[in-house]
Parts: C-alpha cells; structure tokens; sequence
C-alpha cells in the first residue's frame, strides 16, 4: 500500500475540478486510465470517487446524514484530497490500479479523523474481497500476452527486457531491495496498449513508492529514471555497460547541438574534444538518489524545445568547461575541475551551474548594494535589482541611508513618506523579475536599528494591517549595532533617528559609532534634533523578536561584528548582509558587492579512523579545497555582470565564498549526537581545515596571478587572520565575547606565506544553505540538523519521501525497521524521542532539529565564525519558542561572537506532543516542520512585561519561500 505522502491541501500543479463532477474519460482526465481487477482499463473518473466516499458515509449517518451540508463539503474535500495525492506523481497523464485509489481513500478518511466512515469502507473492501474468493473461477489465459505502442505500432511487452533494467537498476544494492517486488508492482499498473514510455514510468513510480522501505530504492529509482532519460537524450535504450562507449561518443554531439541551439558558447568548441570526451566517468552516474537526478534533469540539464540534450556526466564537464575557459592548459583543468564536481567532492553554486558554460555566463550567487537617498538613486537601485536577479542572483538591499517618514525635503519642502513605500515596489520588483523564467526571484532589504522607520518595517511581514504597507514575497533583516545590544542588556533607552539629520552613523561602527550615537541624543536634549523618538531598548527588542516568531522576519543581524571582523575595513563599511545572510562585503554608491560561492561535501572527505569510526581526511580537503578555489576565483574573470559596478567592485576585491554540506551526516558517521560538545568540537576542527587551506590557496593563488587590487591596508596584509579579530571585537565592545579560541594548525606559518605572497581573494569562506546543492549530491544541507528521519519534501521537481539512510542502517543491525517502525515515525513526525524500543544512544544520535535545543547550535556556529572571514547561514530551530527562549538564545548568539542568523523556525505547540486526538492517527508523512498557529505565555525575565507571541514561522521544507535560497546555491 502506497502511503509515502500525506494529502495535500496546497494548490496543485495538476488541473482541478470539482470534485464530485463525474469527469468523461475524454478532456481534462483523458491522460489518466485506471486498471480495474480484471486487467480492463478505464478512463479517470474522480466522481466514482466521490460516490465510494459518499456510500461510506451513507454506511454510518444513513441518507439524512450523508445529505448534510457538511458531509457534502466533507466528500468534496476528500475527494479533491484523493485526487491529488493519485496526481501528485503523475502531473502529465497515467494510470492508476484500483487498489492503489481505494487504498487513497481509506487514507484520506482516517487522516480526517472519520474513523467511522474508514471503517465501514474498510468493512466493505473486505466483504468485496471475500466474495472475488468464493467467486466461480472464469477461465483466462494463465499468460496473458501484454502489448505496449511505440512509434503507432503495437508489439509485445518484452518482460525479459523490463526486468533486465530494473535488475540492473539495483546493481550493487541487493541487500537492501527487491526487484521482484518493483517488478511485480509495475507489472501491476500496466494495461494492454500502453505507450512504451509510460512502462518505464511505471517501473519509476514503483520504485519510488518503496523508498520509506529502504532509503536504497531511491538509488534504483534514480537508475530507472537514468534509463528514461538516456533514451531521451540519445534517441534509443542504452545500457549502463553501454555508456562508457556512449558517452565518449555523444559528448562532441553535444557541443555541436548546444552551439548550433544558442545554448553552448561556441568556445567549448575549441577545446580538444576527444580528450575532454575520454574523461567521462559513466560510474559516477550511479551515485544518484531520485531527488537528486530528478532535479538536475527538471532544472538544470540544457533543452532544446523541451527535450533534454544533456545527461549527468556531459552536465558536469559542461560546467567544468566554462569554469576553466580562461586557464593555459584548458584541458587540464576541466578535467581536473570535472573530478571534484562529478565525484560529489564539492558542488559549486546553482547559478555556476545553471549558467558555465553558456552564452549567458553568470556565474555569481549574491549581490549586496546599498540604496542612496535620493529618487534617482531608489529607482536606479530597485533596476539593478531587476537586471541582476533576471539571471539567477540573491539579492541584500541596504536601505538605512532613505530617509524617515516625516522627514525634510529640501527640494520640495515637503515631508518624505519614509523607507516603506519603496519597499512594496521593491517587493513586486523580485516576483515580476522570476529569474529568467526559473524560479521566484529573491531579495532581503536591511534596515539599522536606529532608524526611525524601524518599527514599521518590523511589521512589514505581517498578514493584517494596511495591504500597501505589507511585503509578502521579500526578506527582511535587522542590521542592529553592538550599542543596541549593550543596552538591552543594561534595560537603557535607545533613540530613533532619521538618517537624513545623521547619515554618518550608516558608516560609523563600534567606539566611533558609540561616541557619534551618544552626540545625537545630547542634541535632542538641547532641540538641535527635533524629529527623534526615544523608547526603552527592551521594548523595541521584545517588537524584533515578537515578530520574528510571529512573521519569520526580520532575521537577527550584527553590524559590528561584521565590520570589525572585516579583512576589508580599510577600504568600505559592510553595510548588509546578503539574501541567505552569509555574505558580508562593502557596499557603497558606486560599487555593488558579488559573491561566488560553491561549498565542499564534508561527507566525502571522511576516512576510516584508527579506532573504527571515522575522521577528517585533511590530505582530501587540501587537494578539493585548492582545486574549488581556484574554480571560484575564475568564476570573477568570466562572469557575466549586468551592472558596471558590480563587475568594478567583484575586481577590485575578487571575493569568494567557499562553505561546507553534509556535517550533520559527518556527525552521524561518527556517531557523535548534535547536542554534545564532541559536535562542538567537530564544528571547530572541520571549519579549521577548511579555512586554513582556503586562505593557503588564495595565496598559492596570488604568487601565480597576483594579489587582488585592493590588498594593501588589509588585515591580511597586516598579519591578522580571522580568527585574530576576535580580540579586535571584544576590545571594541568593551567585553561581551565570549568564545573559545583555541587551534590545531600551524597558521603561523601560513601568515608568514601570506605575508609572502599576499591573497588573490579579499574574502573565502561563508557557508551559504545549499538547498538545492545538497540534494543534487544526496547529503545534509550544510551545518543543518537533521530536519526529520522520515518526511516528504516538496520542491519544483515534485515531492520526495526523505529516509535518514544511516538510522535505517543502525534499525536493521537490531532488528527493527519493518513496517511498525515505519508507520511509527510517520505518526511521531520523523523523530525517535516517543518510539520506547529504540535504544536511547540512537535516540540521542538521531535527534531531529527541534529536538536540539538551540544553544547547540549557536555554540557549533560560534566555533566556525571564529575561522570564517565572511559569514554563516544559521537557522535556528526552536521547540516550545518562548519569550525568555528567544531572548537568550539571540544574546548568546551575540555573545559568542555570531555576525548573522538566518530564519527562525519554530514548533508550533499543536505539533509537539502526539496524543489519541486527531492529527497523528494515519501515521501519514509530514509534509512540513511547524504548525499554523501556536503561542508562547512566557516572556524574557528582564522584559518589561509579559506578552503572548503571536502566530509561528510557518516556513518549512516545501514551502515556495523555505528554497528561496536557492538564489544563492
């Protein structure tokens, strides 16, 4: 019984009608056929729905019952529910076996909480079944003759041939799976005539309906699809075995195709192609999950009117190419680019990847600008922003130089309207400019916390209030300085300001800012300043945090610690943060921060320790490290920049932005809990490592290519390394750090190296979400917790069942994954913690993100910003959110040095406990991580008075705007 995902409620891709409206097997359903018991085939009807859920109603109220206003209702809904869990898989035509329908049914009753109206479907299917038993036999052919159309013709369904592919498809992975059951299952759902085509999907659909079994049948699937798309690529069936020949064979096609299609740059022409061809490595196709290959094929692979021309291996060389079109040995490097990426070793970002190679080569991930106050400037600032997300680039607006409402125009004389309005066109801006077609374009404006607009752009996220004053489809973020801290700390005051009577605190940080602060408020006491407000520092903070529980914005910010920590500070003021919060450059009028971002799979760089377990294999970090640097650093050579002054300021400094994926995995490899310190300590040596042969590669990179223009006055050219700030910081704030600064590599001497030859790069690392990356390769999103150890994910390619492959690994060494277990973590949202017959070690091990209280991970992030010369993209994960639990899990974050966090994600109180109510009795896969609604009643102890929260963050894995980060990886 297929039970892999839970209905879905949301608007879906597939057409929809009412749902008690008999359909004709002709018009919107006449792609979709079901398989009735006999093997004849019928048109999709939804309403023979309707009637079978409506007969189970009439079963328990009788026929006044079931004529109720809310049964009819009920049936509507069921049945719609009904017909989009059958669609989900299927979005362009298919069919359906009976028994796959009513097993939806019986689902969709006992998910609604009608256990009545479920039992007495179940009731009636088991009288139906008994009475097929009993039944006469009726002679038939004991080998019924399949036939399937290729082409308008009619053959026989070659089964020898099927079972082939999907034995093949499970290769290396017999222990977990059963190709007999995948057989028996697309055997099944076939009727005689069916197009060839749809067989292959079949055989997909039935391996995916698996994957909660064994996370390997993702493998298979993916396998199955690589057949389907072969075929589409190379215009006939072709073998695995086949494909070290085909490949080789195909990949000069390719290039001539691309070119002669607009698609390719026609210097990938003039590479030696026989060479580049005979480095393809068939094998590593196999490495794929579903997920995976499903979305380079949706949203990566190039196509020619909607056909693919691109397979795995041709895609990564493609990228590869592009990346090494301006190296002396081109060859060389592609190859050599070609293997780190192909391997899985390190991916580099969505935008490199969607675009090296091409005619439109832009490569970069993040724009930072800062917006002047004056017209021409708002409206000049909000069309870079168009040209830059047209081709795939995340977006972080500084705004904190506009003006306040009520402030003076001196042109006019009139009084400004304030930040608020231009935001809302900034807003329509991103959803109109959807990146060239691809996805949802991205922006997140920041605003310093002493303007006077603050408190109004707190709620600009919010779902009441006036609908011109809301932005629904932006980010926000509070830029919030250390003064501000301090006083929420001391309970002090804290004073608004327009920038327009104090533009020079936008680029003041630290003691200099203090002592203009301080300035500003002694003016108000003498009337030199007449437009101000001063408030309690603890009321505006309860409002930040209020709303970010509520809205999910604005995300927390530091200023200070970004500039003081900046290797960058003596030529600009890093005004924002980026999109995904990871990226803190300089931005001013005249030039436009760029970041090139790509990060390392730290799964693939662990090795067999000597007492079993396993470790970091530093060898392997410093050959990919040195390697993706280099690819990196040419990313700022052959972008394409649709504005001057990001290509300017992307040369001058040539920033880059090396992060990690996969470390949750890497803890549960050595069987290391999240909530440990042993993790702590993981979070520093890994990141240690990273850095350490990042910035020893820039400056590899700097004795052959030179130093980048700006070097001179930098913090590297003094000798300071990132994780020597932290005493530039603390001496700044007057204390208020508290983070270990301990270390194992011998950075002297890379200092001394650095002194030597310089740095190629102002900037390295910041380790940005790779939400589409990292299921692209099949690991943990970069320093995420695990989400859950069960649960479905939707994105644009669809919607995928998730398993944690090494729990599943660990519960069969003990006996204990079936089928129990499976509709046990389903009911408990994918978390062990209620599930008594696992060992508690596994449950300590296999903790979910909301199970780890959040000091954990603030502590593993402060141990990797104390190595990081940029950022992090830090969620943080919140059980139980309250008032007093916001409150010190943000102080701490500052207190240990953090310069970012990114989303809050919260737990809505509905969802933490699993009870006899409704909600968790169909052991159905959650489709996301919080709850709609749920409060909070405590509050921080030194607030002014308690307040109830309001509303959770309601972003989760699948929602439009919880991938939106894409735009950076």
């Amino acid at each position: 019984m297929q039970t892999s995902t839970a209905a879905d409620t949301r608007p879906s891709a597939v057409p929809q009608q009412p749902a008690t409206t008999e359909a004709p097997a002709t018009g919107q359903w006449s792609g979709y056929h079901v398989i009735r018991r006999n093997g004849a085939v019928v048109g999709f009807e939804p309403g023979k729905i309707a009637i079978a859920i409506t007969k189970a109603f009439l079963a328990v109220n009788g026929g006044q019952g079931a004529a109720s206003a809310r049964v009819r209702e009920l049936v509507d809904n069921l049945t719609q529910q009904v017909v989009n869990a059958l669609l989900r898989n299927r979005p362009n035509g298919g069919t359906f076996h009976i028994e796959d329908i009513q097993d939806q049914v019986e689902l969709s009753l006992m998910r609604s909480g009608e256990h009545d109206a479920a039992r007495a479907y179940v009731l009636y299917r088991e009288k139906r079944a008994q009475e097929r038993a009993h039944a006469p036999a009726v002679a038939s052919d004991p080998h019924p003759t399949l036939n399937v159309t290729e082409n308008g013709a009619r053959r026989p369904l070659d089964q020898g041939a099927l079972r082939a592919t999907i034995e093949a498809a499970g290769v290396g992975l017999t222990e977990f799976i059963d190709t007999e059951a995948i057989l028996r299952e697309t055997i099944k759902n076939l009727y005689d005539g069916i197009p060839v085509d749809e067989v292959y999907k079949s055989a997909i659909l039935s391996a995916r309906s698996l994957v909660e079994k064994d996370p390997a049948y993702s493998q298979v699937t993916a396998r199955l699809l690589l057949h389907t798309i072969r075929k589409e690529v190379l215009g006939k069936e072709v073998s695995q075995a086949e494909m070290h020949t085909a490949y080789a064979d195909y990949f000069p096609t390719f290039i001539a195709r691309g070119i002669e299609n607009g698609l390719v740059s026609p210097e990938l022409a003039k590479y030696d192609l026989p060479r580049i061809s005979a480095a393809l490595k068939a094998d590593r196709d196999l490495q794929f999950s579903y997920l995976g290959l499903q979305t380079l094929y949706d949203r990566y692979f190039l196509h020619v009117r909607n056909v693919r021309i691109e397979l795995p291996q041709v895609f990564f060389m493609r990228v590869a190419m592009g990346l090494a079109l301006r190296e002396t040995d081109r060859e060389a490097r592609a190859i050599e680019f070609y293997e780190i990426l192909s391997s899985f070793d390190f991916m580099s970002s969505t935008p490199t990847l969607f675009n090296s190679g091409t005619l439109h080569s832009q490569l970069s991930s993040c724009y930072l600008t800062t917006v002047s106050d004056d017209l021409e400037g708002i409206y000049d600032a909000i069309k870079e922003n168009a040209l830059l997300a047209k081709y795939a680039g995340g977006l972080g607006n500084d705004w904190t130089p506009v003006r306040a409402l009520r402030s003076h125009i001196k042109g006019t004389n009139g009084e400004s309207q304030g930040v608020v309005p231009f935001l809302k066109v900034v807003n329509d801006t991103a959803v109109a400019v959807n990146q060239g077609g691809k996805r949802k374009g991205a922006v997140c404006t920041y605003l310093e916390t002493w303007h006077l607009d603050i408190e109004e752009f707190l709620e600009l996220r919010k779902n009441t209030g006036d609908e011109r004053r809301r932005t629904h489809d932006m980010n926000t973020a509070n830029w919030i300085p250390d003064l501000f801290m301090k006083r929420v700390m001391e309970a002090g005051d804290w004073t608004l300001f327009s920038p327009s009577d104090c533009p020079d605190l936008h680029d003041k940080v630290g003691k200099d800012f203090e002592v203009a602060y301080l300035e500003y408020e002694r003016r108000t006491t003498t009337g030199e300043l007449t437009l101000f407000k001063k408030m309690p520092a603890l009321t505006l903070w309860r409002k930040m945090l209020s709303m970010l529980f509520e809205t999910g914005h604005p995300w927390i910010t530091f200023k200070d610690p970004c500039n003081i920590r900046s290797p960058q500070q003596h030529v600009g003021v890093v005004h924002s943060s980026n999109l995904c919060t990871e990226i803190t450059l300089n931005t001013n009028d005249e030039e436009i921060a760029v970041c090139n971002l790509g990060s390392v799979n730290l799964v693939a760089h662990m090795k067999p320790s000597a007492n079993g377990g396993f470790e970091l294999d530093h060898d392997k970090i410093k050959r990919t490290v040195t390697i993706a640097m280099r690819m990196l650093d040419n990313v700022i050579d052959i972008n394409y920049y649709a504005v001057k002054k990001a290509k300017d300021s992307n040369e001058r400094h040539r920033p880059v932005g090396m992060g990690i994926m996969g470390f949750q995995d890497c803890l549960q490899m050595m069987r290391v809990p999240y909530a440990s310190q042993a993790a702590v300590e993981f979070a520093d040596r890994s990141m240690e490592a990273v850095c350490y042969h990042a910035y020893s590669a820039s400056s590899d990179l700097a004795q052959e290519r030179g130093r980048y223009p700006s070097y001179e006055g930098s913090l590297w050219s003094r000798g300071i390394l990132p994780q020597d700030t932290l005493a530039m910081l603390q001496e700044e704030r007057g204390g208020h750090v508290e983070v270990d600064t301990s270390s194992t590599l011998d950075w002297d001497a890379l200092r001394a190296r650095i002194k030597q030859n310089g740095m190629r790069n102002s900037n390295c690392v910041a380790i940005a979400p790779t939400a589409t990356i990292s299921n692209i390769i099949g690991v943990s999103a970069c320093i995420e917790p695990t989400y859950q150890n069960l649960y479905v994910k939707s994105n644009l390619s669809g919607e995928f069942t998730v398993v944690n492959d090494y729990l599943v690994r660990d519960l069969k060494k003990l006996g204990l994954w079936d089928e129990v277990m499976v509709a046990d973590l389903k009911y408990f949202d994918g978390t062990l913690s209620r599930i008594d017959r696992v060992p508690p070690e596994l449950r300590k091990l296999y903790a979910t993100a909301f199970e780890v209280e959040p000091q954990w991970l603030v502590e593993c992030a402060s141990r990797r910003q104390k190595w990081i010369d940029q950022a992090q993209s830090l969620n943080i994960y919140m059980a139980g959110a309250s008032g007093k639990k916001l409150d010190e899990t943000y102080k701490l974050a500052w207190l240990r040095g953090l310069k970012t966090t990114y989303y809050l994600r919260t737990l809505g109180a509905t969802s933490a406990e699993k009870s006899t109510g409704k909600g968790g009795e169909l052991n159905a896969v959650a489709t996301g991580s919080t709850s709609v609604a749920a409060s909070a009643a405590s509050t921080a102890p030194n607030l002014p008075e308690p307040e109830i929260l309001g509303a959770v963050c309601t972003m989760k894995p699948g929602d439009p705007g919880f991938e939106e980060c894409e735009a950076c990886q």
